[in-house]
């Protein structure tokens, strides 16, 4: 039996969108938000945090941050997500532009004809849906939280 989506967080934002021209960052200060008032599914805290291979554990090593200490930084409430992220440029290191732009561009193409693409189909049947009806998993978590729809019968 598929799980049923989409699952709907109010104030968690598409991986795709970006703080400052970086993808995913938002996402995971949302997450870390959302997690500490009690709002984050508990089949998603496995996944939080410096999980290897995980989008949260990509986005710490990227950054070379420690994700235990950006969530303390995050959860004291004083800074906006812009400033979150100089936080972290300060705390780990700051990429350059064209780092981002690969970082970027790895982020929104992954489950795209590379190692993702088995996950990204183990997920679609998750909730019911043939391998293909996305190409990436984050066009799949936006479906899967209901901002993008597709014609299931694909």
């Amino acid at each position: 039996m598929p799980l049923p989506y989409p699952t709907i967080i109010p104030g968690l934002r598409s991986p795709a969108e970006q703080v400052n021209g970086l993808v995913y960052f938002g996402r995971m200060l949302d997450k870390i938000r959302l997690a500490a008032a009690g709002k984050l599914p508990e089949g998603w805290q496995p996944m939080r945090g410096a999980v290897k291979g995980a989008f949260d554990g990509r986005c710490c090593e990227f950054l070379q941050l420690d994700y235990a200490a950006l969530e303390a930084e995050t959860l004291k409430g004083r800074k906006s997500d812009a400033e979150l992220l100089e936080w972290a440029f300060a705390h780990g290191r700051r990429p350059s532009e064209t780092e981002i732009e690969v970082w970027n561009a790895f982020m929104l193409k992954r489950g795209w004809r590379d190692a993702g693409t088995q996950r990204l189909n183990e997920r679609l049947a998750e909730i019911g849906l043939p391998p293909g009806t996305v190409q990436t998993m984050f066009e799949f978590i936006d479906v899967d939280e209901g901002r993008l729809k597709v014609d299931a019968a694909q």
